[in-house]
């Protein structure tokens, strides 16, 4: 599958995680959460240390995520990242994207072991929903 598909078939979802969202809005992870808001999209920050962040109530982790997110951005350190993947195959996520710097191989492959729609190749989020600032 091409990146452009795999990339349809991520934005396809009912409402998204954006793991490692954060109150900084200097941060990857607050404009990533930013970035859905601004296109009319449904996110819920993951985050264990805040109570809610632009306003939205977070959830501790990727467990804790309503059934209907069957998408996440990841926007973690790499060793973090492959512990998301792992939460995120227990809850039955379907479509991961690692945002830049967030990709680690073993976490990609093992995407790929259990048939997760992964997109590691340093696609933006940003980039491709075109975040602007406000």
């Amino acid at each position: 599958m091409n990146e452009p598909v795999r990339i349809d078939i991520f934005l396809d979802a009912k409402a998204y995680g954006v793991v490692g969202a954060s109150a900084n809005r200097d941060k990857y992870g607050n404009k990533v959460l930013r970035c859905y808001l601004q296109n009319g999209y449904r996110a819920i920050p993951v985050n264990p240390r805040e109570k809610e962040i632009e306003g939205i109530p977070c959830v501790a982790s990727v467990l804790d995520l309503p059934d209907d997110v069957a998408s996440i951005s990841i926007i973690t350190p790499p060793s973090v990242t492959e512990k998301v993947v792992e939460m995120a195959i227990q809850k039955g996520i379907r479509n991961i994207w690692m945002q830049p710097g967030a990709e680690s191989p073993a976490a990609v492959e093992k995407c790929l072991k259990n048939n997760i729609n992964v997109i590691a190749d340093g696609s933006c989020l940003l980039v491709v929903l075109g975040y602007h600032e406000h």
